[in-house]
């Protein structure tokens, strides 16, 4: 009975190694060396609202807006710029700014509304496409995730002449598609990932 068994597990891991070696796994840049873990933190916006918890002061815990200006009201303190910060950067200059008001102040800064980053971090589609589009980012979209939603390339598109333009450290970089291999060959190889701001251009054809 343990012999039967045996083979059964060994018949099985060999089916799931045929079927892995079989599949074709969707593209991500960091195999062609981009370091996802560099990417800068979220930087305040205008627009997005902040809540400013002091530790053990509820009195000077409020929940605020960042103004047009890029500031923000803060009990004691009066304004102060919150745009163009990071979390931390915000709550440090905060506990200092508090530190002749209140003893060891302890400040924790939450974004809870990101009205900002929703249109930083848009995906967008221009060229010969159908419907160029500009949408909110969502995590696992890929490049003909986002090409399908823009109804999919025009008669007069250069698909394999496709570029994907992304925002990185080092500033920009471009990738080729060969968005027509994915769309009728299934080649998954250009299928990329997308990040946050990616923009991708499909070319009309010059004949």
């Amino acid at each position: 009975m343990n012999k039967v068994r045996l083979i059964y597990l060994l018949l099985a891991a060999v089916i799931l190694l045929v079927a892995g070696c079989g599949s074709q796994p969707i593209a991500r840049l960091d195999d062609s060396g981009i370091d996802y873990a560099s990417i800068a933190p979220y930087k305040i916006g205008v627009a997005d609202s902040l809540s400013i918890v002091v530790w053990r002061n509820e009195e000077l815990s409020v929940n605020v807006p960042v103004r047009p200006d890029g500031k923000i009201s803060i009990p004691l303190i009066g304004d102060i710029i919150a745009a163009g910060k990071n979390v931390p950067q915000l709550a440090l200059e905060i506990e200092k700014a508090l530190d002749s008001y209140v003893r060891s102040p302890k400040v924790t800064v939450i974004v809870t509304a990101a009205t900002n980053a929703e249109y930083l971090h848009r995906v967008r589609v221009t060229g010969a496409v159908n419907s160029p589009i500009s949408v909110p980012y969502s995590e696992g979209m890929t490049v003909l995730d986002l090409v399908l939603q823009a109804g999919g390339v025009s008669e007069f598109s250069s698909p394999n002449s496709t570029k994907l333009y992304r925002k990185g450290p080092k500033g920009m970089k471009v990738y080729p598609v060969y968005l027509n291999d994915i769309m009728r060959k299934g080649d998954l190889r250009s299928n990329y990932d997308l990040r946050p701001s990616d923009v991708i251009t499909v070319p009309e054809s010059i004949f």
